[in-house]
């Protein structure tokens, strides 16, 4: 009997692999001798580089880079065991939680750390990159990464312009002569799972722009400038620089960045994370698969990791249960996107902290996991009886 086990980390208390495995514990408590097999699960967001560095016996590597504000910040990025892959966050290197909320400033705020989390993992062999893009604290449309790769944003005088989206201001020539070479030899799966366009009501600086400081007379100039600059760039790149192009507005324009000036992909994040780990593979033979969440509701339903999961296991018509640290009334939507039936694993009143105390967590987890094992056992012999 085979079960396979791919869950989201519950965020603040449980990575993935440690959900999965407090899973496992109460699989082997319920069935002996059962094979239960954990694999890594994120959505291409915050968790992503932990799940599938782990999950995939990857090395974990740290590099002090720019922050989004210009200070210097640690960033961890992981390289997968064919030395070629690199998993990393921009959020880690230009994410809105390294700005506190009263210095946020998307006028400011630069993505250069993330060209340099690339010029670092370049130099250390890597061609492939999974970039996760969610939670950024810049609107520059990508510059500050491409400046650290080395593209040209100059101005008139022929001088590069400032960090930041009001550096756009004065934008007027983009240049190629010294970008680093090795560039050309790499491809990026950028895990976007928004399809706001560059520019315009739904655009970047329209939509995310007042989260990470903006004003309204900021995202009106914003956009004027990330227009301009897109301008610039489809006369340097004929066919390829689209702002209309679904996803180019994620991030900051950080989606558009890559979709112009290198050679990238923008996917669904569970997708992307379901084909790099293979999970197909492991659930063929599957007698039964596993999966869940910190908090299931009606947005999981809408394609979230576990409905992922849970889709792809009914391609191959196996049974889904999930399980989640707590579940609202509109998680019911999820019986109809794959999952089979679903589970809270708190057992008895407590505190928030103390629910999601990792032990507690831990041991709620692998109890909850034994006793609907049990029963998914006794159902199979009853079957099996009749």
């Amino acid at each position: 009997m085979k079960i396979v086990i791919a869950i989201d980390s519950f965020k603040g208390s449980l990575s993935s692999l440690e959900a999965g495995e407090a899973i496992a514990q109460g699989a082997l408590r319920a069935l002996p001798g059962v094979e239960a097999v954990v694999r890594p699960l994120a959505d291409g967001g915050e968790g992503t580089v932990e799940a599938l560095v782990a999950g995939m016996q990857g090395t974990p590597q740290r590099v002090t880079v720019t922050g989004p504000m210009g200070t210097p910040v640690d960033c961890t990025y992981g390289i997968l065991p064919d030395g070629r892959t690199a998993v990393l966050e921009m959020a880690g290197a230009a994410g809105l939680p390294l700005v506190a909320p009263e210095q946020r400033d998307p006028l400011r705020a630069t993505t250069y750390g993330v060209g340099e989390v690339i010029r670092d993992a370049i130099g250390k062999g890597c061609r492939r990159f999974i970039v996760g893009i969610g939670g950024s604290a810049t609107n520059d449309g990508g510059v500050g990464m491409l400046q650290a790769l080395g593209y040209g944003f100059l101005d008139r005088t022929g001088q590069p312009i400032a960090w930041g989206a009001a550096g756009l201001a004065g934008l007027c020539t983009i240049t190629t002569d010294q970008v680093m070479p090795e560039l050309a030899e790499c491809e990026f799966k950028v895990a976007c799972d928004v399809t706001n366009p560059l520019c315009g009501a739904q655009g970047s600086s329209a939509v995310y722009g007042p989260q990470k400081g903006a004003t309204p007379e900021t995202i009106a100039l914003m956009d004027s400038w990330l227009a301009r600059y897109s301008e610039l760039a489809a006369r340097q790149f004929p066919g390829r620089a689209d702002p209309e192009r679904p996803g180019a507005g994620a991030a900051g324009g950080l989606g558009f960045a890559f979709l112009s000036f290198t050679r990238a992909e923008l996917a669904s994040g569970i997708q992307i994370v379901l084909e790099e780990t293979r999970l197909a593979d492991y659930l063929q033979d599957a007698d039964l698969v596993v999966t869940g969440e910190g908090r299931l509701d009606g947005q999981t339903a809408m394609g979230k990791a576990p409905v992922g999961v849970a889709r792809l296991a009914k391609t191959y018509g196996k049974p889904v249960v999930a399980f989640a640290g707590s579940v609202t009334a509109d998680a019911a939507a999820c019986n109809h996107s794959g999952i089979d039936a679903f589970f809270p694993i708190l057992r008895g009143i407590c505190t928030l902290e103390e629910a999601m105390e990792p032990g507690n967590a831990r041991q709620n987890l692998a109890a909850t996991a034994e006793q609907v094992f049990r029963l998914w056992y006794a159902g199979q012999q009853a079957a099996k009886n009749r």
